[in-house]
């Protein structure tokens, strides 16, 4: 079968250069199903698990927003954070959870709400994914 290169990059550096057989992607429209030789398009991520399919077992990248970039050959993930699952802290994800939650009960300020809210997500995702 064939593989479809895979590079997932932050500010920080690259996060993980892999082939998968299948790359599933949360889109700010939906989950989007990528095989090689898909057709050249751009979306935006939203906060969610990457799946990097590879014969019976996926690896999961926790992802929080971005770009996906795809080609025939390469899917470029250009994401503002991303972390795979087996080097994400459970104890950090859960204690930033409750972080943002209180932050979300005591703040007035709509753009405080916000960016709590989006913490939150952050926090979530990152805990959902290293249960994967």
């Amino acid at each position: 079968m064939m593989k479809i290169k895979v590079n997932i990059v932050t500010p920080d550096g690259p996060v993980s250069e892999t082939e998968a057989d299948m790359v599933i992607a949360v889109t700010e429209t939906g989950e989007l199903g990528i095989l090689p030789g898909h057709i050249a398009m751009v979306a935006p991520l939203d906060i969610g698990a990457l799946r990097l399919k590879n014969g019976n077992s996926t690896e999961h990248v926790a992802v929080n927003g971005g770009f996906l970039e795809v080609r025939p050959d390469v899917v470029t993930v250009l994401a503002q954070s991303a972390e795979l699952a087996s080097r994400i802290d459970l104890a950090r994800a859960e204690l930033a959870k409750r972080k943002a939650e209180v932050e979300l009960q005591q703040t007035t300020n709509k753009l405080e709400r916000q960016m709590a809210e989006l913490n939150l997500r952050r926090a979530i995702n990152r805990i959902n994914v290293s249960g994967m």
